[in-house]
């Protein structure tokens, strides 16, 4: 696929500085940039620590899972969010188990392996007690509730994985009927698009990439069955269309299909989360896969873009093309873990690898000395003007970025190995 530039200023602005990226000559690897393996192992034994696979009655007692299913009262509580099931615990999963692999340390593979099953035994009790609440004001309200791609796509790729490790049948069934939700029943434009009912009919979100085609390439791979593939590609391919903008050298947070245009907002996670989801199917295609290369230039031409609005410390702005705004540690770490796995993989030139590692750095800044995080923006909707982007909290360790911290950590780990 060839991909036509335009005249746009700014993109020549952003095409420009990431060139000097590649010529400066920067070191990938000095002790100015970067950081041994202590600061993500802060935030993962804080996971180990505080993830107790237990729950908690009104009293403040706590029962562990056999005591919790057996129980007659109907206010249990989790102790620990890391135990959930949201789409923010599968990428946790998924980065406990991509740690675990890299530092071949089990521990980290062990506890995304225990979170999966305590997830199958234990979401019963809540479903038996669930009466139409808020799904996402009620624990493992997204395992009985699959309604949308972010109830199951995240979720459903880290079953995937451990259901390599821990072959069970009741995650076969979990992982077909994801299969099922996100091929035949999730909503579709014409064309094939993945889309939301609201907040019109229809929406299309930059964060569904990920939490449709982070499942499909798993399970592409896993049962073998090419069709998921082309799904998934079709989907990077339609959200390219629909969300980026070539003068930008980003994407829209979302699209609307009544007005036909692409919302106001270049949202910092948004981009992420569409990098992220790139990056993980590109690395389970088959080389010969047909649309190979196409997915390859979308995703190097996405990764230039980003390239030209890193700050000087490193990290990105919450609405990335607006220095006003305030600088976001989630979207920097899903931006450093795309960038830094495909020069690993060979997909990216690896003078990339200078952008990723003073990302890093940005990281690093925002890790306390106990494994909390700083920075992350919580959960946040499509919005219809910036305001409400500029004003969206960040509270101290919000879930939302600590898988993405780990994974970019383990990533720039194994980069330094090399």
């Amino acid at each position: 696929m060839y991909i036509k530039t335009n005249s746009c200023p700014v993109l020549k602005t952003i095409l420009l500085v990431t060139l000097y990226l590649f010529l400066a000559g920067s070191p990938v690897v000095s002790a100015q940039e970067t950081q041994d393996s202590s600061a993500v192992l802060r935030i993962a034994n804080l996971v180990l620590n505080s993830g107790n696979f237990h729950l908690q009655d009104e009293s403040g007692r706590i029962l562990d899972t056999l005591a919790a299913r057996s129980s007659r009262k109907t206010d249990l509580k989790l102790v620990s969010p890391y135990n959930d099931w949201r789409y923010w615990n599968g990428v946790l999963n998924l980065a406990m188990i991509n740690l675990g692999k890299i530092l071949n340390d089990r521990r980290y593979i062990d506890f995304a392996i225990q979170n999966v099953n305590f997830g199958f035994d234990i979401n019963t009790y809540f479903k038996n007690h669930y009466h139409g609440e808020n799904k996402w004001e009620f624990p493992f309200g997204q395992f009985f509730n699959m309604e949308e791609l972010d109830d199951c796509g995240a979720m459903g790729a880290s079953v995937t994985e451990v259901c390599e490790l821990d072959p069970q049948e009741r995650f076969r069934a979990y992982m077909n009927k994801t299969a099922e939700h996100i091929r035949y029943v999730q909503d579709r434009l014409k064309d094939g698009t993945l889309v939301r009912s609201f907040p019109v009919k229809w929406t299309l979100w930059a964060d569904d990439l990920y939490m449709s085609v982070s499942f499909l390439g798993r399970y592409g791979k896993f049962t073998g069955d090419t069709t998921y593939f082309d799904d998934a590609a079709t989907q990077v391919i339609n959200f390219n269309k629909y969300l980026f903008d070539r003068c930008k050298g980003l994407m829209t947070h979302n699209w609307y299909l009544d007005t036909g245009k692409p919302g106001i907002a270049f949202w910092g996670r948004a981009n992420g989360w569409a990098m992220m989801a790139q990056i993980d199917l590109l690395e389970r295609l088959p080389e010969n896969y047909p649309a190979r290369d196409t997915l390859i230039a979308l995703f190097t031409r996405h990764a230039a873009g980003i390239a030209g609005y890193q700050s000087e410390s490193g990290l990105w702005h919450q609405l990335i093309n607006k220095t006003d705004s305030y600088l976001e540690t989630s979207c920097s770490a899903m931006f450093v873990y795309a960038i830094t796995r495909a020069v690993n993989l060979g997909i990216l030139n690896s003078r990339f690898a200078a952008v990723a590692a003073a990302g890093w750095q940005g990281i690093v800044s925002r890790i306390r000395e106990d494994g909390q995080i700083e920075g992350v923006c919580t959960g946040t909707i499509v919005f219809d003007d910036l305001r409400s982007y500029y004003l969206r909290p960040a509270p101290l360790n919000d879930i939302h970025g600590v898988g993405a911290v780990i994974l970019a950590g383990s990533e720039m780990i194994s980069l330094r190995s090399k």
